[in-house]
């Protein structure tokens, strides 16, 4: 695998090596030992599994209390991934990543706790897998506005067409009335 820096430190695009033949692929998606020679050493606890239709945006989500890293890849279709550095202390708080996740290009993002993360579909359908390093705790979970002008994410939105939203995302606050990290 090759763990490819973004313009946020501590989030990486991870491109796996894909053996191809006649019969298909294969591929790793997560090895402990070289994920840690990466400097991720933290251990994932829980598998997601979300579908989601073209223009659906889920996010930005993180938890504020036992905080998620999560490493994102896409088994069917396309998305935008993004995550939003929401330390306090860091140099580069309040700033976003994005990149272009896939079937095909069978790339990963590694959204490391201190982030808030969320993607919008692309393609007609879209089945995302992740791994959590924390328990999600419902009570615990806090949405940032998907649009907030603080952060100025550019998604790539199909036709110009408003995202498709859960009532939680659509009631996510502002950058500078959430609650955040130290």
């Amino acid at each position: 695998m090759e763990f490819v820096p973004t313009s946020l430190p501590d989030v990486f695009l991870i491109k796996p090596l894909v053996y191809q033949d006649d019969r298909g692929f294969f591929l790793e998606t997560f090895q402990a030992e070289q994920f840690r020679d990466a400097g991720i050493s933290s251990a994932f606890v829980q598998d997601n599994h979300t579908g989601s239709h073209q223009g659906v945006l889920r996010g930005l989500h993180y938890q504020i209390k036992q905080a998620q890293g999560k490493l994102v890849r896409v088994i069917t279709g396309e998305i935008f991934d993004v995550a939003v550095d929401i330390r306090r202390s860091s140099p580069t708080f309040g700033k976003w990543v994005g990149k272009y996740l896939s079937a095909e290009n069978k790339l990963q993002m590694w959204a490391p706790p201190g982030f808030a993360h969320g993607f919008y579909v692309l393609s007609a359908w879209a089945e995302v897998v992740y791994k959590a390093t924390a328990y999600y705790v419902p009570e615990w979970e806090c949405s940032l506005l998907w649009n907030d002008s603080e952060i100025g994410i550019y998604w790539p939105l199909v036709n110009g067409q408003l995202p498709i939203l859960s009532p939680k995302d659509a009631g996510g606050l502002p950058l500078l009335q959430a609650k955040l990290f130290d």
